[in-house]
């Protein structure tokens, strides 16, 4: 595994397709998805590329779609340094940045931003771009505000932790968090180090992958789980490390993750008492995950490409409490992110070859893609931290015709 030492230069560079711990590449979806996070998602719009223009082209802007929840959403963003782990990567401290969605008490505030300017010029270098302004992630319209006050709440709120795939900032996760936060969850999504990229630490560091060089994916997902405890430590322990963090009922907690993420789901469920329930959102299940059996609620929301994950079948038999195995008509790897619907908007669908596009965002239209993984994670969390009466878990396809419920066997 290659080492980095913590006083190398920051890391710019889009990170390679990554490879199996045997040396055999990974299937082409997770190695798509992982290259083209920073390599593909931003570059010139066809238009920009015609030659000098007497100004300067106005840039494209993308946007979220609205949350669907009554609430309004607030954002706040932590940096968390755990000084008892040595990063397995790099070495030093284990660091941890994380965004904090949460249910507010008003819409008044200042508009959060998307990626921060540092992350989205890291992505736009990356690419050598010239005509598209390095802060154009940055001014991805969102529907959060930032720092402002959360509801007040008796009872506590449940909390959802969020983790994203091999290379992708957890940003990606906006567009479920915000709805999930405007549903009346807490929600922290977190950028595990050197396991996502490109992210901006307050020291000015940007960073890289380092962990998806190494292949050892295994590894990632219990690292990402013991991250997961820590998260939960500061969170909800005697020295909360958000000032409102009193919002948080510690006894409801969730997790949804995607691709390495979802391997760290079922990972943290397995290993963390006080994770409750968990969706996998397309990713595969390593060998500490199938030790045993587990009892907790898990659904998979896999492709429809008709590439099955590692262990897929083999977990399914372990699950002995509430399970569900979904796989909606005309999906990819990445339909539960922002990914693909930001980079349609700036026009630079062209960039992938129809099969990149396919394995990454199906055949379906990419907001609907979006809107049906949103539906499917707040009915889960409503039901199983809060007890809702969820139709949609009791006959997915009756509410929404492409969540395809799966029958192993």
């Amino acid at each position: 595994m290659p080492h980095v030492r913590r006083n190398d230069r920051p890391s710019h560079r889009a990170p390679r397709a990554p490879r199996a711990a045997s040396g055999s590449p990974l299937p082409l979806r997770f190695g798509t998805a992982l290259a083209l996070t920073a390599a593909l998602v931003l570059a010139s719009s066809a238009g920009a590329l015609a030659g000098p223009a007497p100004g300067p082209p106005e840039a494209p802007r993308a946007f979220l779609p609205a949350p669907t929840g009554q609430l309004p959403v607030g954002r706040t963003t932590l940096h968390l340094v755990d000084g008892d782990r040595e990063d397995v990567w790099v070495g030093g401290p284990r660091e941890l940045m994380t965004t904090l969605w949460y249910p507010a008490r008003s819409d008044a505030g200042r508009r959060a931003p998307y990626m921060t300017e540092a992350e989205s010029a890291a992505v736009v270098e990356a690419n050598g771009v010239t005509h598209l302004p390095a802060d154009v992630l940055h001014r991805v319209r969102t529907h959060s505000r930032e720092d402002v006050a959360p509801v007040r709440s008796d009872g506590g709120l449940p909390l959802v932790v969020l983790s994203p795939g091999a290379g992708h900032n957890r940003i990606w996760f906006s567009s479920l968090a915000e709805e999930l936060a405007s549903h009346g969850f807490v929600v922290a999504a977190v950028d595990h180090a050197h396991e996502s990229a490109p992210v901006e630490y307050p020291h000015g560091l940007v960073t890289g992958c380092a962990g998806c060089a190494s292949g050892d994916w295994p590894l990632g997902a219990s690292n990402r789980a013991e991250d997961v405890s820590f998260l939960l430590d500061r969170l909800t322990g005697p020295d909360p490390a958000w000032r409102w963090s009193h919002v948080i009922d510690p006894s409801r907690v969730g997790m949804a993750g995607h691709s390495w993420g979802g391997a760290a789901t079922a990972e943290t469920l397995r290993a963390e008492e006080r994770m409750d329930a968990g969706i996998n959102l397309d990713g595969p299940y390593y060998a500490s995950a199938l030790e045993g059996d587990l009892d907790k609620p898990l659904a998979l929301i896999e492709n429809d490409q008709g590439h099955s994950w590692e262990g897929a079948g083999e977990m399914w038999p372990r699950l002995t409490g509430w399970r569900q195995w979904i796989r909606p008509t005309g999906s990819g790897h990445s339909n539960g992110i922002d990914q693909g619907l930001v980079t349609e908007q700036l026009g630079l669908r062209d960039l992938y070859t129809p099969g990149e596009w396919r394995n990454l965002y199906g055949d379906i239209p990419l907001d609907r893609g979006l809107q049906l993984v949103r539906a499917y994670s707040v009915a889960f969390f409503d039901h199983h931290l809060r007890g809702g009466d969820q139709p949609l878990l009791d006959d997915p396809q009756g509410v929404h015709p492409e969540l395809v419920v799966v029958d192993p066997g």
